[in-house]
């Protein structure tokens, strides 16, 4: 029998991708000295030192994969940035110092793609997240964000720390927030395009549609975290995206098809702008309606283009689920 010399510990554990990655490791990715605990805000209040500090002791872990966080949509940003900030500043100080203090030996936090300076060239790379302000919509979250990596450098230069973090893009799938007012874009939609079936009324999008984003399904994000866990042994952060390229759909392959390559070069090709994504949505709910533009709601961030370089040099064989299927 293998001994178990791996306890990793994952904050957030409920969460969507905290339950991606607990379906990917039962569904066989776990390894056989790996023994994972999930938890969630119901076991220790993270904004409280010694909640955390108690939450390690009682887990002892070895590694450390930080999820927790107090996330929402465009609009709840807009309405709380002081919030996300001390919420957020709070937890990832504590969590961080806490795995220090209990000799973890690797942590693995998730950022976003939304920390990147709102003025910027594309696509956005790794060494781009401190060279300027993030969009005014949620730079709070955005602050709180990018001093993980300021932490994560300072626990490896001053404590010899292997701290890391991970980049995703927009993040969607199983478990995901469904709250029209304070989810993400996606799951907002999906909430939206049911209830207007429901009523029979047109589908209400937030905004011009124009916006462009990058998504990535959580179940992808879980088997690359646990490869980032595993192999990857930078400080610097990495940036994960790279769904397979969509072209748009041709009239002379068969109806309902398009065409699938396998890895893109990261531009707005590799992008899904919101009224894109709404008709997707709606074409895979059967949502025959009209769709309904409010432009008196923010479009937030025009575009975040990330570069996916990086990821590809590590693993250029890695397949990611095509955004329609």
């Amino acid at each position: 029998m293998t001994e178990v010399t791996k306890r990793i510990l994952v904050t957030g554990g409920t969460g969507l991708v905290g339950r991606a990655i607990e379906k990917v490791v039962a569904d066989g990715e776990g390894q056989p000295d790996e023994e994972w605990i999930f938890v969630s805000s119901q076991d220790a209040d993270l904004t409280s030192s010694s909640e955390t500090k108690a939450l390690f002791e009682r887990h002892k872990p070895t590694h450390v994969i930080h999820l927790a966080a107090m996330v929402g949509g465009l609009f709840k940003n807009i309405r709380s940035n002081l919030d996300f900030w001390r919420t957020n500043i709070h937890i990832n100080d504590n969590v961080l110092h806490s795995a220090h203090e209990f000799g973890v030996q690797k942590v693995v936090s998730c950022l976003s793609t939304c920390i990147f300076p709102d003025k910027t060239t594309y696509p956005i790379d790794e060494t781009m997240i401190h060279n300027g302000p993030p969009h005014s919509s949620n730079f709070g979250y955005s602050y709180a964000k990018r001093m993980i990596d300021v932490q994560n450098r300072g626990y490896s230069e001053q404590h010899g720390r292997r701290f890391t973090a991970v980049i995703p893009t927009n993040v969607f799938g199983p478990h995901d927030n469904f709250n029209i007012e304070d989810g993400h874009v996606l799951p907002g939609l999906i909430h939206k395009v049911y209830l207007a079936k429901q009523s029979g009324s047109a589908l209400t999008v937030w905004g011009t549609g124009k916006p462009r984003r990058q998504f990535i399904y959580s179940l992808d994000l879980a088997r690359l975290f646990l490869w980032v866990l595993r192999e990857y042994e930078e400080v610097e952060p990495i940036i994960l995206s790279g769904k397979p390229w969509l072209l748009p759909r041709n009239p002379l392959l068969h109806e309902g098809t398009a065409t699938i390559l396998p890895f893109s070069t990261v531009g707005e090709e590799d992008e899904v702008s919101i009224r894109e994504a709404a008709e997707a949505i709606a074409e895979a709910m059967e949502f025959r309606g009209e769709l309904v533009f409010d432009t008196t709601k923010s479009d937030g961030q025009f575009k975040k283009t990330a570069s996916n370089a990086k990821l590809r040099r590590y693993l250029p064989g890695f397949q990611f689920t095509p955004f329609r299927k």
